[in-house]
């Protein structure tokens, strides 16, 4: 009986470690052709990091200091601050794989008559997430556009929340 019991005890554990290791993974639902997960689940127990805002750096130190020009336009701000966002994941030992939510704030400049300019957002975007970034990997995300930013010339912001593996 203690033999049966011992051999019963054992197996339940053996399950219920199993089925733990499984629900510690990180559920992504698809959002169909769109590079973007529709939700993510986290499970209890992953460590969540939230990153503050990331706007562009000057990539023009050529141009017209505070120009448009200067920083780029929304493509090129959007690819400065995914590479900026990719450095600052990568110091805390993390990538874009394990970004589970993201939050764009997009400016409408005069160059687009004060809207935003959403097909240069995505244009830099997919660079780094869906099938042509090979980092198919997909957070959920949410795109606004708002007045303006600190800096008159920068057209995009990026927030993004990732869980430790």
């Amino acid at each position: 009986m203690k033999v049966a019991f011992k051999t019963v005890a054992a197996l339940a554990l053996t399950i219920a470690g199993a089925g733990s290791v499984h629900a510690q993974d990180v559920v992504r639902h698809s959002a169909g052709s769109f590079p973007i997960s529709a939700a993510v689940e986290v499970p209890a127990g992953k460590t969540v990091v939230y990153l503050s805002g990331s706007v562009p750096s000057v990539i023009h130190p050529d141009a017209a200091k505070d120009s448009l020009e200067s920083f780029g336009d929304t493509k090129a701000q959007t690819i400065n601050v995914l590479e900026n966002i990719q450095k600052q994941l990568k110091d805390l030992g993390l990538g874009l794989k394990d970004v589970v939510k993201m939050q764009v704030f997009l400016v409408g400049g005069p160059e687009n008559g004060g809207k935003m300019d959403f097909d240069g957002f995505m244009a830099g975007y997919t660079q780094f997430f869906g099938p042509a970034a090979k980092q198919p990997v997909l957070p959920a995300r949410s795109a606004f556009q708002i007045a303006g930013l600190a800096h008159p010339a920068w057209r995009v912001e990026i927030e993004v929340t990732a869980v430790r593996p």
